[in-house]
């Protein structure tokens, strides 16, 4: 043996913890005059945002914040919201985003459950963070964000931001982490039922998601980010971080307006933003005078399936659409679907089914499978055995915090179980059907969901659709659709149901279909659990 020798050891010159913070280091270091970020009239260097993130760490050292210790956010994707990113981790701190668009309770529990021991928040949401406030165990103290976007709100803490800025160190000595397992991101996901589960982040994996994003879709220096994903989600993808590694430039967004994004993409000459299927829908819907002067863009699109419809509409805008798919548990997307050249050649219609795929593994997940769920045997790649989606690799959660029975549920047989059920076609790229609770069993026949979502949003008036299982005394269950209509679209209920039968087999046409808008969560995916009580409570 000549590779494991007592000698060869790890040492400062051959080893270094993998970990963000490096990638922004570099970008101050190589790219330090170039644009970072754009809100408003702000605008600020690589040099400048790593100098505040020095300041920001040394001031919430001076608080006594370290190693292990929570600091939450409750923001909109404003620049304070990247610097957040970093700074806490340059203690060894845990960043723990907050949906903003949570009730009081559920951001009490959360508090309380991460055990934060500071928050930053938004003028904005003060009236919802007094309330979260005033129902935690422990209280944290509190940092007030005073952006100049936003006239209104009461301002509830100790100091402001610019302001605790100022009493920090621009020349604080910061360390990367000593073990780069060690927890840097607290994400709680949005449970439909219980308490959220809190998602634990390592600086490995969120370091190894943010490189996998440049080398799967080919990001470069030259990029101009528009943040239509909310940063508290994921961590926004970890997009902050990807964007320090290539030195590009982050454009910021409080909140989601179509014309508004619109303007930003034209201003900006933005080449590159992400969301649910619902924001590119609309973007899709938009005017063609608002979409007048765009520059060609790169988008990623997850949640649900995006509908055909959808894709083929953002191309004919010229809008590259890269479908992608993941969960909180593994930083977000963690799997993606690239475009084969022999795609081309295909009808529009084909070729976006095709783009709708889950596909496979980013490069620097080690692997994504659909395995039976029993058996952990993979699938045929016939496009008809279903399975579940598993994931394997670095870019995988520690785990649950405080919740060790959930965690060893979800890694049982040595993957992390999705509840995802797909089939995976002979090329080897895998396609969801539905999640396991959303398989509609109709007379002993299963039906996808998904597939007669999918035919609902080729009308041309649909925005959106979602369809859930309604109890039937005859079949047991059957399909009950809700329908969103694009602004200014009218059609009727008879229409769709014309419409579907010339893409469903008769057993799978909803047998209810309702119009009208669709609940969300904060993330634009479609509250499922909601539209089951509304099937239910339907005459």
């Amino acid at each position: 043996m000549t590779g494991n020798t007592p000698e060869l050891t790890r040492n400062l010159a051959n080893y270094t913890a993998l970990s963000p913070l490096s990638l922004l280091g570099k970008a101050e270091r190589q790219h330090g005059e170039r644009l970072a970020v754009i809100h408003g009239q702000q605008r600020l260097s690589w040099g400048q945002v790593a100098q505040r993130c020095r300041r920001l760490a040394s001031a919430l050292a001076q608080m006594g914040i370290g190693r292990g210790d929570t600091v939450a956010v409750m923001l909109p994707n404003v620049p304070a919201m990247i610097e957040l990113h970093f700074a806490p981790a340059m203690l060894g701190a845990v960043l723990n985003t907050l949906n903003t668009r949570l009730d009081a309770a559920t951001l009490a529990f959360m508090l309380d459950h991460g055990g934060a021991k500071v928050l930053f928040t938004d003028r904005e949401f003060s009236p919802l963070v007094a309330q979260a406030l005033a129902l935690c165990r422990q209280p944290p103290r509190v940092i007030d964000v005073d952006d100049p976007a936003v006239a209104e709100g009461e301002l509830l803490g100790e100091c402001e931001y610019e302001a605790l800025l100022q009493q920090g160190d621009p020349a604080f000595a910061w360390q990367l982490p000593d073990d780069e397992w060690d927890a840097i991101a607290l994400n709680y996901t949005s449970g439909t039922t219980g308490d959220p589960k809190g998602v634990v982040y390592h600086h490995r994996g969120a370091y190894l998601n943010a490189v996998a994003n440049i080398v799967d879709w080919g990001i470069g220096g030259d990029a101009v980010y528009l943040w239509t994903l909310p940063l508290f989600h994921c961590n926004g993808w970890c997009f902050a971080w990807t964007l320090a590694a290539v030195g590009g430039t982050q454009v910021c967004l409080r909140r989601f307006d179509v014309r508004q994004v619109l303007e930003l993409m034209r201003e900006h000459q933005v080449t590159h933003y992400c969301g649910a299927p619902v924001i590119h829908a609309a973007l899709a819907a938009a005017p063609a005078a608002w979409k007048q002067g765009l520059a060609p863009m790169h988008a990623q699109i997850a949640g649900a399936a995006p509908p055909a419809a959808v894709i083929r509409d953002l191309e004919a805008m010229g809008v590259a659409v890269t479908h992608v798919y993941g969960l909180t548990e593994v930083y977000g997307p963690a799997a993606l679907c690239p475009p084969k050249p022999e795609w081309d050649a295909l009808p529009a219609d084909e070729r976006a089914q095709r783009y709708s795929r889950q596909g496979v593994a980013c490069l620097l997940q080690e692997d994504m499978q659909v395995l039976d769920p029993i058996t952990l045997a993979p699938v045929p790649h016939d496009g008809q055995s279903l399975g579940e989606i598993m994931f394997r690799g670095n870019i995988t959660m520690k785990g649950y915090l405080g919740n060790p029975k959930a965690t060893a549920e979800a890694f049982a047989g040595g993957w992390f179980r999705t509840g995802d059920l797909a089939v995976v076609h002979a090329d080897g790229y895998a396609q969801i059907r539905d999640r396991s609770k959303d398989v509609i069993i109709s007379g002993g026949e299963n039906i996808s969901s998904i597939e007669v979502e999918d035919a609902l949003c080729q009308h041309p008036a649909v925005l959106a659709a979602a369809v859930v299982a309604r109890a039937d005394s005859k079949w047991g269950e059957t399909p009950c659709a809700f329908v969103e209509l694009k602004e200014g679209s009218q059609v009727s209920e008879q229409q769709l149901l014309e419409h579907c039968a010339g893409l469903l087999a008769r057993y799978k046409m909803p047998r209810t279909l309702v119009i009208g808008g669709l609940p969300r969560t904060a993330t634009g995916k479609v509250q499922k659990f909601v539209l089951r009580e509304r099937a239910g409570s339907l005459d």
